[in-house]
């Protein structure tokens, strides 16, 4: 199984500092999980070149790896609908999966379960999750020379337990998704954390 150290998994407890015209970017393309071009010693954001030079609201340069958590629920007893649970965000930013950063040393599957139980409650079996290919996402803190890549998981419950918001996310629910429309209805003012919007839309229509 990989480790954490394939990864670019380091998130420094405030902006890193780093000249980045000095890291080593050939090393970080080598082990990168989306590959990505390097410009006059900066990296380039390989989702979009619209974005003002530097790492935007990241604390990083270049790619960073989380892990973000489709949970499917298809109900109990006689409740047979089809929910997703979501939290919402302590940041602003939305109603989002849950998910986050990898710890070093962890693999995605540990990173995954951790994370959903930190934000959840649930605890979920990482050996029960399909893992995705890892993907860069649209994330609204990105910047030209920094970028979010996240390695998805689905997992699909026949029970619907109960969840609690804690750590980061402000609530954790479970919101009806039989397509996308139902969930965005359900979701009322709140949004869809941009990042996950088309991943979500993704995981519905399958």
């Amino acid at each position: 199984m990989s480790t954490a150290r394939e990864y670019n998994t380091t998130t420094p407890h405030g902006p890193d500092t780093t000249d980045p015209r000095v890291i080593d970017w050939a090393e970080r393309q080598a082990r990168a999980l989306v590959p990505f071009d390097v410009v006059d010693g900066l990296p380039v954001n390989p989702l979009t070149t619209d974005l003002p030079e530097g790492r935007g609201g990241l604390w990083h340069w270049g790619e960073a790896v989380a892990v973000d958590a489709a949970v499917l629920s298809f109900g109990r007893g006689s409740d047979r609908s089809r929910c997703l649970l979501m939290v919402e965000r302590t940041d602003g930013h939305g109603w989002a999966l849950p998910g986050g950063m990898l710890d070093p040393g962890e693999s995605p599957r540990q990173a995954m379960a951790r994370e959903v139980g930190e934000e959840t409650t649930l605890r979920v079996d990482p050996n029960d999750a399909v893992m995705w290919s890892a993907r860069a996402v649209p994330d609204p803190r990105a910047g030209a020379n920094a970028w979010m890549v996240t390695v998805p998981f689905v997992i699909p419950l026949f029970t619907r337990p109960t969840v609690r918001g804690m750590d980061d996310a402000r609530l954790a629910a479970w919101m009806p998704a039989e397509d996308f429309t139902t969930l965005t209805a359900a979701l009322g003012t709140g949004r869809v954390f941009p990042a996950h919007v088309e991943l979500i839309r993704e995981v519905l229509a399958r």
